[in-house]
């Protein structure tokens, strides 16, 4: 049967099943390998050319979740989970006998993928298999396709919490380790394997380390914002620990109205030297690539980027990584009005191949909308980046619109909303609601110092953000004031159950996915692997507790007064179910009324497509009957 069609012509499940391709890897003999959801659930799928029709390699229901493919054979590892619970198992995958192997089959543990060794006989992860609350490494040999993988040998006890290897050593004795505090604050340490002695590279002070090569020549290449507002390419000595800025470096501020930028991904190729890196410039990409030249600070050389054309990218690009001898460069691609797609480019070129192509089931272009990116000035002065689209056909100066509006706010929350293709946004769209979508104090991608400007006791500040995001909306001549919806998911959940009751007069209705409404709770709930590093940014259990229980909206649910849909997955790991179930409790218990859906197969986010369709068409009939 096809999906009902309502008032924008088009049913939820044609934008749902518009395919997400992501994550390419390349093996040896140049087969690109990606991840796609075309069968309803991220699986690993192959194309031997451009726009081929590809091979579906994995049969699951279940999700994939990560894609590395060997450096020396024609094989991959994945790793896919139960229910969306987080609780990964890896899985080696040979390519020529298509047989799979389980390196780990421990379905209480979480198997975090690192990273393959040069010889590709071995791989190194992290997991908690001996203790929830604290991840270790483990190294654990392949084996071949004819034979059990070997035993997982943990070679490294973590410290508690979270725990990830960044990258293995060229010669294969060595692991580059990161732990993480909080979100910008990582230690950053090489393990040697023989001896089992760690050595800190990180210098104590707040920083990050991401997208870790060794660059052959005494010194890691990564991302880092070490000594700066904002993420840069660097190169970190092996020595001493100095890192030295060779591309992408800004020394002012990344806050919103400045011209200085995050570097978000790097990909490297030892043998060649080659690099590539995209700069987030205000959510989109700009995509560079070159060749290093000159040795770490230490051997007296400065290291730089010998530049080379690349392509335009009009949106989004990520996931950069190189084929053999570097001679091609895949990538992840989104806009807005493009779905996710992988495209290839030669090293040194200005144009790129769409590997990928992704159909949009017979929608037509115009039922796809562009974001307006604005700055509206909130409670202190300060200007918060926002993305605002209209529906089509919109005069955004006619009064007799009085369009409804979605305030879509993220999570994290040290995440940036970015302009890729959301097809749910452009389903609600086509339903005529406007939608916008803040980047509020605390949000990632505008440096260090605006990340910080929601930590602990200046929670409220981002929730007061959004409240001045309302009153932007109020000034719009198309919008209805009294129809304004708050939304989010995780994080953005709570910034909704946090509005709506701290801002009740603002709201129409509200829609909360996987929120928190009761820090407390969440903290004591959580992963325990995650406690801390969640501590770092919302306060601590010991030390923060009444202040904790004080910005919780549970403490202030009396004030809720607009309709509310929850939406939750039982087997979520990061915000657990009971946080859904006592905010619906309470406010049903006021009189107000409250939808829930809570998917018994699903963790933090609903990934099977049958769900999401059901997820969708129940919030849609609940905002039509509310707004």
């Amino acid at each position: 049967m096809p999906d009902t069609v309502d008032a924008g012509g088009y049913g939820v499940a044609r934008f749902l099943a518009i395919e997400h391709v992501d994550s390419p890897t390349f093996t040896p003999e140049g087969r690109l390998l990606v991840l796609a959801d075309t069968s309803g659930t991220p699986q690993v799928w192959t194309a031997d050319e451009p726009g081929a029709w590809p091979s579906r390699l994995t049969p699951y229901e279940e999700r994939v979740s990560a894609l590395a493919a060997s450096p020396a054979d024609e094989s991959f590892v994945y790793a896919m989970d139960r229910g969306s619970d987080e609780r990964d198992q890896l899985i080696h995958y040979d390519l020529a006998t298509g047989v799979e192997r389980p390196l780990t089959d421990d379905p209480e543990s979480k198997h975090a993928w690192g990273a393959w060794g040069p010889d590709g006989d071995r791989v190194a992860y992290t997991a908690n298999r001996e203790d929830d609350g604290r991840f270790d490494v483990y190294v654990q040999e392949v084996g071949s396709p004819e034979e059990q993988a070997g035993d997982p040998e943990r070679v490294y006890e973590g410290p508690g919490g979270w725990l990830n290897v960044a990258a293995f050593g060229p010669e294969g004795r060595r692991l580059v380790l990161t732990k993480a505090h909080s979100s910008y604050d990582e230690d950053l340490f090489v393990l040697d394997l023989d001896s089992g002695n760690t050595r800190t590279l990180s210098d104590g002070s707040e920083a990050t380390y991401s997208h870790v090569h060794f660059d052959g020549e005494g010194g890691l290449l990564c991302v880092t914002n070490r000594d700066s507002d904002t993420a840069y390419v660097g190169c970190l000595s092996l020595e001493s620990g100095a890192v030295t800025p060779v591309a992408g470096y800004d020394d002012a501020t990344g806050e919103p109205g400045s011209d200085a930028w995050d570097v978000d991904a790097l990909a490297f190729d030892r043998d060649t030297g080659r690099l590539a890196y995209t700069v987030n410039e205000g959510g989109y990409s700009s995509l560079h690539a070159g060749t290093l030249a000159g040795a770490v600070a230490d051997a007296g050389g400065e290291p730089r980027v010998d530049p080379v054309d690349t392509p335009a990218v009009d949106g989004i690009a990520s996931d950069l990584t190189f084929g053999s001898d570097a001679q091609g460069l895949a990538f992840t691609h989104t806009s807005p009005t493009d779905p996710y797609g992988v495209n290839v480019c030669e090293f040194g070129s200005d144009a790129a191949t769409d590997w990928t192509p992704v159909g949009r089931n017979g929608l037509p272009g115009a039922a796809f909308h562009e974001p307006e990116t604005i700055r509206y000035e909130t409670f202190d002065g300060r200007d918060i980046p926002a993305y605002w689209t209209l529906p089509p056909g919109v005069d955004p100066d006619d009064p007799d619109e009085q369009l409804p509006a979605i305030v879509d706010i993220h999570g994290g929350p040290e995440h940036q909303r970015r302009p890729w293709f959301y097809p749910t946004k452009q389903y609600f769209l086509n339903r005529g609601y406007a939608v916008l979508e803040p980047n509020v104090r605390g949000s990632s991608g505008y440096g260090t110092a605006y990340a910080h400007l929601d930590d602990v006791e200046q929670r409220m500040d981002s929730v007061a953000d959004v409240a001045a995001g309302v009153e932007w909306l109020h000034g719009q001549p198309a919008v209805d004031d009294d129809r304004i919806v708050a939304y989010g998911r995780s994080y953005g959940g709570f910034m909704v159950l946090a509005a709506i009751t701290e801002y009740p007069e603002l709201w129409a209705a509200a829609v909360d996915f996987v929120g928190i409404a009761d820090f407390t709770t969440f903290l004591e709930n959580t992963g325990e692997w995650r406690r801390s590093h969640r501590e770092a940014e919302y306060g601590s259990l010991e030390d923060d507790y009444e202040f904790l229980k004080e910005i919780s909206p549970l403490t202030s649910i009396e004030a809720v007064s607009c309709p509310l849909f929850v939406q939750h997955g039982a087997n979520d790991p990061r915000v657990p179910v009971g946080e859904a179930e006592q905010v619906a409790e309470a406010v049903r218990e006021r009189g107000v009324p409250v939808e829930t859906l809570i998917f018994e197969d699903e963790g933090h986010h609903t990934t099977s497509r049958e769900n999401l369709i059901e997820e969708f068409e129940a919030i849609a009939a609940f905002l039509d009957e509310h707004v």
